[in-house]
């Protein structure tokens, strides 16, 4: 085994069909700008937003050009870490989100099971939201 010493998650890499849509749902969320920038593939231009809640980073990325045969490294979902599931699925349906469960949902992972539920996000995304529970 390699003796790799990562400190942290960095960031998720989202690819994006429209950044300032998906800009402003995550700020809805309680993300915020913190790098807005630009980049050049294949002599078009793309640009990316790093989005920010609290250890968070999100990038999201725009291809110059949409890549609709990409399969490879799509990330199935982003999991966030919450205290209360039960609290944070009534705050997100109460601000309009619709979560895909009707309930959090119960795993028996971990030591004492955890219990999460997903919404969408705008190009599809899953965004799981779990609490392990103590």
């Amino acid at each position: 085994m390699i003796d790799l010493k990562i400190n942290h998650l960095q960031h998720i890499g989202l690819p994006v069909t429209e950044i300032h849509r998906s800009q402003l749902f995550y700020e809805s969320l309680g993300f915020h700008c913190v790098m807005k920038n630009t980049f050049i593939h294949e002599d078009e231009e793309g640009q990316v937003i790093m989005m920010k809640y609290k250890d968070i980073i999100l990038e999201l990325y725009q291809m110059p050009v949409p890549d609709k045969d990409r399969k490879d490294g799509i990330i199935d979902h982003i999991a966030f870490d919450v205290s209360n599931i039960d609290e944070t699925y009534l705050l997100l349906k109460k601000a309009g989100f619709s979560p895909i469960e009707m309930e959090p949902v119960y795993l028996p992972f971990w030591e004492r099971g955890c219990k999460y539920f997903y919404i969408l996000g705008p190009d599809g995304e899953r965004l799981e939201f779990c609490e392990i529970l103590k």
